[in-house]
């Protein structure tokens, strides 16, 4: 049974009944359509689908092609990250609704007889006997019973009131918004930094899809100043911007990320696995959160799928999954916190405007085959997993 239908959850339930398990999700919502979600499919995930026969498919739904991520500083673009030299059968991210990619995933799974997807079934507690989790208790009092049950569900998962939590904190929250776009442009994600304001441009083909980064805790403080002088902000955060900032017409056009950045100190009880936001919520810096889930559920199907189909006990397995994710996650965590705290953090305190970029970008510049280093952290991770989980007849 697997707690949450989002990435990490529709993807353990197509490995796992790919496995020969009979898998169900219970998803709280009526569908997936939710707006300002992790949009950002990256080359790892796509290597992933590559793996399962489904790439080609899944590049035939509409997207957006990011191959480079540039930073607009002191009046001038600089290119700080390249995917396109990426040795992967993809090297580039898939900027797709996350509504859409989670359609794509349902629908491939759907030919497996072991796969159920159950929506509007809203998971209350876990039910547990003699210190083992044996199922789930539905918010109408129902019970599922289950051998092994998946947390995941989130950042706000109940397994999060069960088993230790280790805080990393956050300097910034974020304001997510859209904006209409003048003119085509090229394949990149963008972003402008002014002292005291920093804004990311994703690309969404006729509109922008927008990142505002603000200080850990001000949006009531911004929000109360009104929607014009927020519009301004967002003009002087990029001048180009300041006439489709117009078409921000209320404060209900922004949608408030509060950005965490935690890990569980253990992923695991007798019964239970918890993988994905519920195990590690990543800061949306890199827009790689989804994908490190992905991963997560590629590693727990290769390591539990295969004896759970055959009936075994996996207690004994899930620790496993942990220790195999857990240093991807540290190394992970500890570059955004880095670039929170180091680059970030101080980026948002008010100040002069920059009259020149950091000596890393400036250094990213002058050299241009090392921008392949932050490309491919970006585009691939650490650690990334291969599909080794087995296939029933």
């Amino acid at each position: 049974m697997i707690v949450g239908g989002g990435p990490a959850g529709v993807m353990a339930g197509l490995l796992f009944a790919r496995a020969g398990c009979t898998v169900r999700i219970l998803e709280k919502h009526a569908d997936f359509f939710r707006d300002f979600r992790g949009d950002t499919v990256h080359p790892s995930t796509m290597e992933i689908l590559s793996q399962l026969g489904l790439l080609e498919r899944f590049l035939e739904r509409p997207h957006n092609r990011i191959n480079r991520a540039e930073l607009r500083i002191a009046g001038r673009l600089w290119t700080i990250g390249d995917l396109s030299h990426l040795d992967t059968p993809a090297p580039f991210i898939a900027m797709m609704p996350q509504w859409d990619f989670l359609d794509f995933l349902r629908d491939e799974a759907a030919i497996y007889p072991g796969f159920h997807l159950a929506m509007e079934r809203e998971v209350a507690a876990f039910v547990e006997a003699d210190g083992r989790v044996t199922g789930v208790r539905l918010t109408d009092g129902s019970e599922l019973s289950a051998r092994l049950v998946i947390a995941a569900d989130g950042r706000s998962s109940i397994v999060r009131t069960m088993l230790p939590v280790e805080s990393l904190g956050a300097p910034m929250d974020v304001f997510w918004f859209r904006l209409p776009k003048a003119e085509k442009s090229g394949e990149a994600l963008r972003g402008s930094v002014q002292t005291g304001r920093l804004i990311v441009l994703i690309d969404r083909g006729d509109y922008w899809q927008c990142a505002f980064l603000i200080p850990k805790g001000k949006a009531d403080e911004l929000k109360a100043r009104g929607i014009a002088a927020f519009r301004e902000e967002v003009a002087e955060a990029e001048p180009g911007l300041a006439q489709s900032a117009e078409s921000l017409q209320s404060l209900n056009d922004l949608h408030l990320l509060s950005v965490s950045l935690d890990r569980l100190m253990r992923w695991h009880r007798p019964g239970l696995l918890a993988i994905g936001d519920a195990a590690h919520a990543m800061s949306p810096i890199g827009g790689i959160g989804i994908n490190l889930a992905i991963q997560d559920a590629v590693a727990a199907a290769n390591i539990v799928a295969g004896p759970l189909a055959r009936g075994r006990d996996v207690d004994p397995l899930l620790a496993k999954v942990q220790h195999r994710r857990m240093f991807p996650t540290r190394m992970v965590q500890a570059g955004q916190k880095a670039a929170q705290d180091r680059i970030i953090g101080r980026l948002l305190q008010p100040g002069p405007p920059l009259t020149q970029a950091p000596r890393i970008v400036r250094l990213l510049d002058r050299l241009p085959l090392l921008r392949r280093i932050p490309g491919r952290l970006i585009g691939l991770g650490v650690r990334r997993e291969r599909v080794r989980s087995p296939k029933a007849a």
